[in-house]
């Protein structure tokens, strides 16, 4: 059972973490609809921003699902929860708010770096029009993984009742299902974390290369160029933070070896819950425009 005492400060931050996600991400949803309705033309940013919002949401009541039944009814979740179902859907929503949030980067890294290479060129001024494809690719890969996950054998509890021999037999089968499990998350959820990190280095270097050039020519004159690669690396290093602990928090719950109702078991449950609330809340952050919408929602915009 889990003791009600250490699954206080669990309940408190996992509601603050749902609450906070779920309103940013239906603000976002609700802002990029309205603007779609207003303007009845949809901008590859406002797709890609109304498929964070959903995949986010998605991934949100998953967690809450899964964060509620462990703590109020812990036989229930381990006997109906703890299944291929939920373990589809919450891989799905996993991989595809990963493959969004590359999406992102990958759209800051083209638009704003000054790389002149001609495939980086065509890239730049293609990206636009590839958006919906890279959308497409994303679901497909986030299916594809989240079904072989669905159909590969993960650990389940063993009966207490069964003899000595079978036990055994069990847990060295257990055993070889989690090593599996563990590399077959790894081998889906890198790529989508191997090219977050290349963009966010290329930005890095974009930067480095900019700034050099103004402080030769211009004595270190900060333009609109210098402000633009500023932002977007505040914005993407904060993305990689949220996304590298949920990718952690993630594989180290994936190998089903964290006892259920540790502390430590909590605290995954919190740390993955932070990425689709937190993240979010840095895109509203780092856009003017839903800056403004949000404070018109809180009140909290000045008379004019």
């Amino acid at each position: 059972m889990v003791s009600s005492l250490s699954a206080i400060p669990h309940v408190i931050v996992m509601s603050a973490e749902f609450i906070t996600g779920i309103t940013v991400n239906a603000f976002l949803i609700i802002i990029n609809c309205k603007e779609l309705i207003k303007s009845r033309k949809l901008t590859p940013m406002q797709l890609l921003f109304i498929c964070i919002g959903m995949s986010r949401f998605g991934l949100l009541m998953v967690l809450m699902v899964q964060g509620f039944f462990s703590v109020f009814f812990p036989l229930f979740y381990r006997v109906k929860i703890y299944g291929a179902a939920m373990l589809f859907f919450w891989m799905f929503l996993s991989s595809l708010s990963l493959w969004f949030a590359t999406c992102l980067s990958v759209f800051y890294c083209l638009k704003i770096s000054g790389f002149t290479q001609s495939y980086f060129l065509w890239l730049k001024f293609r990206i636009s029009k590839l958006m919906l494809w890279l959308l497409l690719g994303s679901f497909l890969a986030s299916m594809s993984t989240a079904a072989l996950c669905a159909e590969a054998d993960y650990p389940q509890n063993t009966d207490s009742d069964d003899g000595l021999k079978n036990d055994t037999l069990k847990r060295t089968e257990a055993k070889i299902r989690e090593i599996n499990e563990v590399l077959l998350v790894n081998l889906a959820l890198l790529f989508p974390l191997a090219i977050f990190v290349m963009c966010t280095f290329m930005l890095f270097i974009s930067l480095y290369k900019h700034t050099h050039r103004m402080q030769n020519g211009f004595h270190g004159v900060r333009n609109v160029s210098t402000e633009a690669h500023i932002n977007a690396l505040k914005t993407v290093i904060t993305f990689f933070c949220f996304f590298i602990s949920y990718f952690a928090a993630f594989m180290a719950n994936m190998t089903f070896s964290i006892p259920y109702g540790s502390h430590f078991f909590f605290l995954l449950k919190d740390i993955m819950a932070a990425f689709p609330s937190g993240h979010s809340i840095i895109i509203i952050l780092s856009n003017s425009k839903f800056q403004q919408h949000f404070r018109k929602l809180l009140c909290l915009k000045k008379n004019r």
